[in-house]
This record gives structure tokens, sequence and C-alpha cells, in this order.
């Protein structure tokens, strides 16, 4: 008897709760959430790789091209690889990646930025 007026409240009141996947809430201001890298502005240095502290990227290069990927599901969204990134090509939403069922990995490849000629003593 001594529950009865939580539950008659309980049943007649609104939900404590948003509905998630059909209501989303604004995220809040400077909130960290996808990571972004705009494949052209990257040099493939690999900075990023070594100062990320759940070791979620992986940075290769080639002759003439380069390998960037994520996992998106290790991940913590921290930001240090964004901070330690040289030429300012990653960058972070505040939105968080859409539900998923299968662990997936992105990859991107890019071209290799171009090594400026050296200058030889008979051209100057």
């Amino acid at each position: 008897m001594k529950m009865l007026p939580t539950i008659l409240s309980n049943l007649f009141s609104a939900p404590a709760t948003r509905n998630y996947p059909f209501f989303v809430r604004e995220p809040f201001a400077g909130a960290r959430g996808e990571l972004i890298n705009d494949i052209d502005k990257c040099i493939f240095c690999g900075t990023c790789a070594r100062k990320c502290p759940s070791q979620c990227l992986e940075v290769t290069k080639d002759k003439t091209e380069g390998t960037w990927s994520l996992s998106f599901f290790s991940c913590i969204g921290c930001g240090v690889c964004v901070d330690a990134c040289p030429v300012n090509c990653l960058s972070q939403k505040t939105t968080h990646r859409p539900v998923a069922t299968e662990r997936a990995v992105i990859t991107m490849r890019g071209k290799l930025p171009e090594k400026p000629a050296k200058k030889t003593e008979a051209a100057q």
C-alpha cells in the first residue's frame, strides 16, 4: 500500500527518458564525436597513430601513396590524435557515428605529398 501513490504517479506522468532512436538530443558544446580525416591534406607522417592511446589508427606509406585506417570500435574519442596532427587534417564532429552491428575499419588511400626538388650546383 505504501507504493500505490508512486505507481499511480508513474502511470499518469510522462516518461523520464526519451525514446533514443526516434528522439536524439543535441550534443553539448565542445562534445567530441566522430573522427574525420581530410585525406587530401594528410602527409601520412604517422604522428596520430603514435600518439593514439587506444592504438586504433594505422598509417602506412608506399612509394607513391599512403594508407590511413581507423577502427571505430577501438576509438575512445579522446581527441589526442587531432591535437597531435601537424597539418590539421584530422577533426572531430560533435555527433557520434550511427549504431553498427558489425565491426568496421575505415581505410582511406591518398597520394603522398611531392618532395621539393633539391637544388643542384649546376641549377644555381
